[in-house]
Order: C-alpha cells, then sequence, then structure tokens
C-alpha cells in the first residue's frame, strides 16, 4: 500500500476498522509521521516496523482492531501505556478531541523523547507522554475512561482495574490474546478475549 488512504481502505475491507471517530483518526494520525524516516517507504503496510530500542511500531491491523475494542470517545481521559511512537497517543488524542486528554507512559527514555516529538509534530496539544515508573503499573490514584496497554502482560494486572471509572474500559494483551475489560456500573468486570496475537513484553514491577 502507497498510502495513508489504501492502508484505511484495506483495514476497512478487512472489517476491522468500522467507527466514524477511529476511521477519521486514522485519516489524521498519518502513520508514516510516526515511523523512522528509514523506514518511511513501509509505512502504510499491515505490519509491525521497528522504532528503535527493541520497539515495535505496532501493526495496523491490531491497533485498529484495539481502538474499536476501547471505543474510545469525545471528551474522555485515557490512559496510554506503551506510547513507543506516539502513534496510538495521537491517534487517541484525536479522537478525544479538545474536551478529552490522554496520558501516555513509556519506559525507555529515547522513545519517550520520540513519543513528545511527534506529538510536536503533529500540533496536539490534548496529549502528554512521560516516563514510566517502573515501581508501579499505570498511575494509581488516578482514574480513566479508557486504558490502552500496548505490551503483552504474563497477567492481568489488578492495579489497572483499579485505575477504571465506572463504566471504564480496559484492552490489554495478555499473553497471545487480547483482552477486553470493562466496569460496569456495580464495579463488575466484564471479560472478553481474542486470541491469536504477538506483542512486546509488558514490563511490570513483581506486584499483581
Amino acid at each position: 500500500m502507497k498510502t495513508n488512504q489504501q492502508l484505511i481502505d484495506h483495514l476497512i475491507q478487512a472489517g476491522v476498522l468500522s467507527s466514524p471517530l477511529v476511521i477519521d483518526a486514522f485519516r489524521v494520525c498519518d502513520r508514516r509521521l510516526f515511523v523512522p524516516e528509514r523506514l518511511s517507504a513501509e509505512a502504510y503496510e499491515n505490519y509491525p516496523l521497528s522504532i528503535g530500542a527493541g520497539q515495535t511500531i505496532s501493526q495496523p491491523y491490531t491497533v485498529a482492531l484495539m481502538l474499536e475494542l476501547l471505543h474510545p470517545l469525545k471528551g474522555q481521559k485515557i490512559l496510554d501505556i506503551g506510547s513507543g511512537s506516539g502513534w496510538t497517543t495521537a491517534l487517541l488524542a484525536s479522537i478525544v478531541g479538545q474536551e478529552g486528554f490522554v496520558e501516555g507512559l513509556e519506559r525507555i527514555p529515547s522513545l519517550v523523547e520520540y513519543g513528545r516529538m511527534s506529538l510536536k509534530k503533529m500540533g496536539i496539544t490534548n496529549a502528554s507522554i512521560a516516563m514510566a515508573d517502573h515501581s508501579m503499573v499505570g498511575k494509581p490514584g488516578s482514574l480513566y475512561d479508557r486504558i490502552l496497554v500496548s505490551a503483552s502482560a504474563t497477567h492481568l494486572p489488578k492495579a489497572l482495574l483499579e485505575q477504571l471509572n465506572s463504566e471504564g474500559i480496559l484492552v490489554i494483551p495478555i499473553g497471545e490474546s487480547i483482552w477486553r475489560i470493562q466496569k460496569n456500573k456495580k464495579g463488575e468486570y466484564e471479560r472478553s478475549e481474542l486470541h491469536g496475537f504477538r506483542f512486546v513484553p509488558l514490563i511490570t514491577p513483581q506486584i499483581p
């Protein structure tokens, strides 16, 4: 695929991209702006690309799928764990609009800087990217409408469930599956699982 629109059309035809808010975000946040210059010719291909430090910008199919599962909406507060090149943070910021805000977390200093530069290049002001605290998962004490995790955990971190607002949604890879967990009004969790995915590992402290 040679253009961003061709990539979007491919994802729509594959049945993985469907909601107008997510489609518009893919149009605004051209993947080419978030990959290293040397890989720009491959920006619209449907596979992961290296962004350095052993990390990747995820396959567009997988990003589209996870965003559709997350169901982000205008005005929401969202936590993006494993922001990498800043692409998912930018996509989410485009979706929530100026009434919302996206907080990106990244554990690799060079990628924190990479992601920040990507957001600056896009002129995005309703998102930030910060260094992840290695002693915790997410931002305990804060509450979010949506939490997206872009690296694979070995188990479901309880700390992230505690950071969800009522009716909030967490989308997280665990092992080789993508899990969607929604907190209902009673504080109970509804879960669904999709198999057959591979991600870089989520580095977490040895806590539940």
